[in-house]
């Protein structure tokens, strides 16, 4: 199974991701990380790459097809994969096609979490974190039990991200939208985009997922 799985910030990709990799032994193929990772470990395109950085430039769709092709190889032919934040252009659509020819895959589905904006600005602009371990709270939705005080570790200290402002959100949301413009029509003229609500719970959105999987 391969799957483009496509939302904006805040919409819950994350962790859907992290669980169809858990349930399903899929791999995800998130290209900042992989890149991220070839230029520490020094590969051939990580070192290609660490030079185009290093002069200011943008990363070629080469080097990344290049990335990709390289995991491909690596994961071997009955690890599915989840790929998050590449394709991005026409161009890089078509690439991901012949890429996954030469491993003798074919993408199955995109999914995307379609969301509200709105509500996605009230969910992201109102969650904080325990500084010291890390529990999710949200000022409407999930307050600790006792106000002020960590229901998981008991710590006082609580934080919010800086960049969780309404303003920010909307930002990436417009982001989100011009990124995908340019690919959604190419799938959705095969077929295969399915589109489930990323405001549901958590397991709900699992729930939409699993059917589009089991449909193919």
């Amino acid at each position: 199974m391969n799957i483009i799985l496509l939302g904006p910030p805040g919409a819950g990709k994350g962790t859907q991701a992290n669980l169809l990799v858990e349930h399903h032994g899929m791999r995800q193929l998130s290209t900042g990380d992989m890149l991220r990772a070839a230029v520490k470990a020094e590969t051939p395109v990580g070192l290609q790459a660490k030079a185009v950085m290093e002069r200011g430039e943008l990363v070629s769709d080469e080097i990344v097809s290049a990335l990709i092709d390289a995991e491909l190889l690596a994961m071997g032919e009955h690890v599915g994969a989840i790929f998050d934040g590449y394709p991005r252009t026409a161009a890089q659509a078509h690439s991901l096609d012949e890429i996954l020819g030469k491993h003798g895959r074919e993408l199955d589905h995109v999914i995307e979490l379609a969301v509200d904006e709105d509500a996605l600005v009230d969910r992201i602009t109102g969650r904080f974190t325990c500084a010291k371990c890390g529990e999710g709270y949200h000022d409407r939705y999930k307050q600790p039990e006792v106000a002020g005080v960590c229901d998981k570790c008991g710590s006082t200290d609580f934080k919010r991200r800086p960049d969780d402002t309404e303003e920010t959100v909307r930002t990436r949301m417009a982001e989100y939208r011009a990124k995908t413009a340019p690919i959604l029509p190419i799938y959705e003229e095969r077929g295969i985009v399915q589109r489930v609500d990323g405001m549901a719970a958590i397991g709900d959105v699992t729930s939409a997922i699993e059917k589009v999987l089991a449909s193919a």
